[in-house]
Order: C-alpha cells, then sequence, then structure tokens
C-alpha cells in the first residue's frame, strides 16, 4: 500500500509547516486527490491515521478533496470528464483528447496549525 508513504510524507510535511509557523501541533491537513493520481482517498485516510501517531499530528484529521478528472478537446473546446476507467474519446465531435486539465492532484492545500500555548 503506497499510500502509507504518501501518508507519512504528508505528516512530516505539515509537522515542518507547522513549525516554521511556530506551532506545536496540527488539528487538520487539507490535501487535493485527483482521480488519476493512483491515490485511494480511503486507504490515504487509514495511512494517515497510522502515520500521525507519535507527532505533533497525532490529533489531526485529514481532509480530503476529490478532484475529477477532466479533459480538453481542442479541436470543438470541450471540456469533460474522462470517468473511471478514464475515457478520453470527446464526447461532443468524437475526437480523442490530447490534454488532461485535471486529476492527476495530489497536493497540501492547507493545515489547521495549533498555536504554541494553545490548548
Amino acid at each position: 500500500m503506497h499510500e502509507l508513504s504518501i501518508a507519512e510524507a504528508i505528516v512530516e510535511h505539515a509537522d515542518g509547516l507547522a513549525r516554521a509557523d511556530g506551532a506545536t501541533a496540527v488539528s487538520a491537513v487539507r490535501v487535493r486527490v485527483g482521480e488519476l493520481s493512483g491515490v485511494v482517498p480511503d486507504a490515504l485516510d487509514f495511512a494517515f491515521e497510522v502515520a500521525r501517531e507519535g507527532t505533533s499530528l497525532a490529533g489531526a484529521r485529514l481532509v480530503v478533496e476529490q478532484v475529477t478528472a477532466v479533459a480538453y478537446c481542442g479541436p470543438c473546446g470541450e471540456e469533460f470528464a474522462v470517468g473511471m476507467p478514464p475515457f478520453f474519446w470527446c464526447p461532443r465531435c468524437d475526437r480523442p483528447s490530447q490534454e488532461l486539465r485535471c486529476g492527476r492532484e495530489l497536493e497540501i492545500t492547507g493545515i489547521d496549525a495549533v498555536p504554541d500555548g494553545a490548548t
């Protein structure tokens, strides 16, 4: 399960961001996960619970925003969801799409840090 190594990286990065801001703990980490990123959100959530133990994120929750994969068709200008499994054929002009606009994201978008001395 590669989600565990991803969760460990999220915990490490969020901890570094919190410490840089003078915080001692993190209450939440927000991430965006694209439909085609290869990451299963439920598995990531489970792995996050394991990875956060014994860190400044021990009480933190993971908030996952799932991003739908969207392709763009240059010839007709149509944007369309590609679905799972992905299908990159334009529903409007019946041509293959050459451009994926979104759906591969895997990024931290924010953390809720607990300031030093706060309970």
